[in-house]
């Protein structure tokens, strides 16, 4: 598995590191290695420079589908930036546990999985169903930081150096 071959097959970039507003503070780490063990923090769409990237705000009726679709695939090209700064090389991911998606929606909107579908699809295609299958939430939320449509966040074992 070559992760990186894939992404540029596909033609996707991965963002640099977040440029986080002067007003939001970040006490807390992107990427927490624990043993065979990477927990990644809730990551939004960005720009390929790490800006925040819209379009912001509730799903439906501020952002549609289709562009929270596009969101949530950018917050997973975020996520791998994180992991490939912390790991080194995206090819010591060994299996994808959980994936969490957060989507800033309208109450009562029921198509919160719709929107988080191009995250889990982006993972299989670039890890294979043996360490890309994974247990997943995407679940309606009141807000998000930013007033991000999407936040993504994954649990993931890796190999240890």
């Amino acid at each position: 598995m070559n992760v990186e071959r894939r992404l540029a097959e596909l033609g996707l970039v991965l963002p640099k590191a977040m440029i986080v507003p002067a007003e939001v503070k970040i006490p807390f780490a992107w990427v927490r290695l624990r043993g065979n063990r990477a927990f990644v923090s809730g990551h939004g769409a960005l720009d390929p420079d790490g800006s925040p990237t819209g379009p912001f705000g509730k799903v439906p009726a501020e952002v549609s589908l289709e562009e929270a679709q596009r969101s949530a695939r950018l917050a997973a090209l975020a996520v791998l930036s994180s992991l490939k700064a912390a790991l080194d090389d995206l090819d010591r991911v060994t299996a994808w546990l959980m994936i969490n998606g957060h989507v800033n929606a309208e109450p009562g909107w029921p198509q919160t999985t719709a929107v988080i579908n191009p995250v889990s699809e982006l993972v299989l295609d670039l890890y294979g169903r043996q360490a890309g299958a994974h247990a997943r939430t995407a679940i309606g939320v009141a807000a998000l930081p930013l007033n991000l449509p999407v936040v993504i966040s994954a649990e993931i074992e890796i190999t240890t150096t």
